[in-house]
């Protein structure tokens, strides 16, 4: 057995607790020195530039835009939607050509059934908007400040407007004025601007109307297919096509078959006028167009629009007439609307918009009326400088601002068009199939009428 004396025990206990603390405090030093160490390598990290976050990159939002519109139309369609997606970044607008107007619509509503729509569509359609096939624009435009719907030809904007909302804009004006060989009127001594009456244009027409061997080589005049033109002709005589109270419908009042028999009569009965009709899309008008500037026709009723396929050099355009002790003519003057399928995403009713208000500024409105004939829909046009000059050069171009200033409003069916319909039914009969005015007017108010009383 070992034995310790009291002072050497004492001794050697007071050296293990010295070495203990000795060894415990240096481990303390140490890890509060690295710890040191560590807040200063973390300061000074947290101490450098962050680094500049990446900006976010939207891709843009593509949409399509439906138009049925050929020829020039639609090579200066294509020329504005290509200037607007190289003028910004964030909508890509790709036009996708129709056959024309009707071809648009009949495409849209099957679009429109299938789910899968164009954000933006050159159509308008009041029972559509009603049903709710389109967007309201009301908010849309109150996000663009400077959109300005003062400044819009308040004929036209109204026209988009469906139980107080605007559900359509316009993106250019038209109304059907008259085109005439300026060598054909000279050489049968007859003055433009003395043809004030469809009678003056009937007389003028037999004056240039050339038959051989009993067939006419020389039409004097050539209206466009349709009712439209025979719609005008009867405005501009006080005809209505419904009552004041919309109850009922007039159209085989005495304005109407007075009107229609008239043309029948200078179509089949005199030889003197011819139509066109029928072919794919727009091809009967074009015909009829050829027939003028092949020297086949003394003139045309036409859109204003054509201005942009016509020469001028060889063509004049007046007024449409109006009727001998009635007064001056009263033809439709029509706004050509856009509108936004209510089936599109939010993000591709505000590019649509984006396009159609880049359109429809003062400065496009005014290069479309320019270059199409077609009116353009914003005051302000009338004073771009571009404008201005050309049409002290281009007299033509005034013709459909000055008919527009008297014309009459278009009709809104409130039967989704079956009164529309009812009107293309009974032309056909008159134009074509030579029946006589009173009995296809007549058939075609039994028609019209049955569909106005079964929305009451």
């Amino acid at each position: 057995m070992i034995v310790f004396k009291k002072g050497l025990l004492f001794t050697m206990v007071m050296s293990f607790i010295l070495l203990a603390a000795c060894g415990t405090g240096g481990e303390k030093t140490n890890n509060t020195a690295n710890t040191a160490a560590g807040n200063e390598a973390e300061t000074a990290v947290n101490t450098e530039p962050a680094a500049p976050e990446e900006p976010e990159v939207k891709e843009p939002v593509t949409i399509e835009f439906w138009y049925g519109l050929g020829g020039k139309l639609g090579e200066h369609m294509k020329t504005l939607i290509d200037e607007f997606n190289a003028s910004q970044q964030e909508v890509i607008v790709k036009g996708i050509v129709q056959a024309d107007y009707a071809e648009t619509e009949q495409k849209l509503q099957a679009a429109i059934a299938a789910g899968k729509v164009p954000a933006a569509v050159l159509a308008s359609n009041v029972d559509w908007a009603r049903k709710g096939y389109f967007a309201p624009m009301d908010d849309m435009i109150a996000q663009y400040p400077d959109y300005n719907k003062e400044d819009f030809v308040q004929t036209f904007l109204t026209q988009g407007q469906v139980d107080g909302k605007q559900y359509f804009i316009p993106m250019y004006g038209t109304t059907q004025v008259m085109y005439y060989r300026k060598d054909m009127f000279e050489k049968a001594g007859i003055k433009p601007e003395e043809v004030k009456t469809w009678e003056d244009l009937a007389a003028a027409a037999a004056k240039m109307t050339q038959k051989a061997d009993g067939k006419t080589t020389v039409y004097g005049w050539e209206p466009m297919w349709g009712y439209e033109n025979m719609l005008d002709a009867v405005l501009s005589k006080g005809g209505r096509i419904l009552s004041e109270d919309g109850k009922t419908v007039m159209i085989d009042s005495p304005e109407w078959v007075d009107t229609w028999s008239l043309f029948g009569k200078w179509i089949h009965e005199d030889g003197i006028m011819s139509i066109h009709s029928g072919g794919q899309g727009w091809e009967y008008w074009y015909k009829t167009i050829d027939d003028v500037m092949k020297s086949q026709a003394a003139g045309y009723t036409g859109s204003s629009g054509d201005q942009g396929d016509l020469d001028f050099a060889q063509l004049g355009a007046m007024e449409q007439p109006g009727w001998a002790g009635v007064g001056e003519g009263k033809p439709v003057a029509n706004a050509i609307m856009a509108g936004i399928p209510a089936k599109a995403s939010p993000e591709e009713q505000q590019a649509a918009f984006k396009w159609f208000a880049f359109f429809n500024n003062a400065k496009n409105t005014a290069f479309w009326s320019m270059n199409t004939g077609y009116i353009a829909v914003r005051q302000s046009a009338l004073n771009d400088p571009d404008f201005v000059a050309y049409s002290e050069q281009n007299p033509q171009s005034k013709i459909p601002l000055m008919q527009a200033s008297h014309g009459s409003a278009p009709f809104q069916d409130p039967t989704g068009g079956k009164i529309n319909d009812a009107l293309k039914i009974a032309a056909d009969k008159v134009q074509i199939e030579n029946v006589p005015a009173e009995k296809a007017l007549k058939e075609a108010k039994e028609t019209a009428q049955k569909a106005l009383d079964n929305l009451k």
